[in-house]
């Protein structure tokens, strides 16, 4: 995400957020787990998707996970990479990442119902939906601990 969109998640999942469950920054999840082995090829394919311009994308709404809130992405130029990736890896993807994903930021998860929905309230008196900026893709590696960055790559075309 572009920087005041990134800073602005990042607080948000800092102050609502179990401290011990957030590992990482704001995200935009597009598969939950690609094999380790296939990196390299996952690393050349961003590479020539990150040549383009970055997709167009919008906060379009707040919703509520049950036990968390999350932040709702809208951008079918973003599903679109994300299916051309998944295309590329399909005979690799677990059964969780072969659907199309919801597309969102979480900023709370694992909390107790009445907290999200308390949290949700807050988050919407003030909600209007914006432009949210979309600067490149990244995969991580999840040892236990914080996630590592395996690799990232930033768009490089003009919209």
């Amino acid at each position: 995400m572009g920087a005041a969109d990134q800073h602005r998640f990042d607080i948000l999942r800092a102050r609502h957020f179990p401290p011990e469950r957030n590992q990482l920054r704001a995200h935009i999840t597009l598969f939950h787990q690609l094999p380790p082995s296939c990196l390299g090829e996952l690393d050349r394919l961003l590479k020539a998707i990150a040549q383009d311009a970055p997709p167009p994308a919008m906060v379009g709404d707040i919703f509520s996970l049950g036990r968390g809130v999350a932040y709702r992405i809208d951008s079918p130029e973003l599903l679109a990479i994300r299916e051309q990736i998944a295309a590329w890896f399909a005979g690799s993807l677990s059964a969780q990442d072969q659907g199309t994903p919801r597309l969102h930021v979480t900023v709370q998860n694992k909390v107790e119902p009445a907290e999200a929905k308390a949290l949700l309230a807050e988050l919407r008196r003030d909600f209007v939906p914006r432009p949210l900026v979309v600067t490149g893709l990244a995969a991580h590696h999840y040892r236990g601990g914080p996630w590592e960055t395996a690799l990232e790559r930033n768009f490089r075309g003009r919209r």
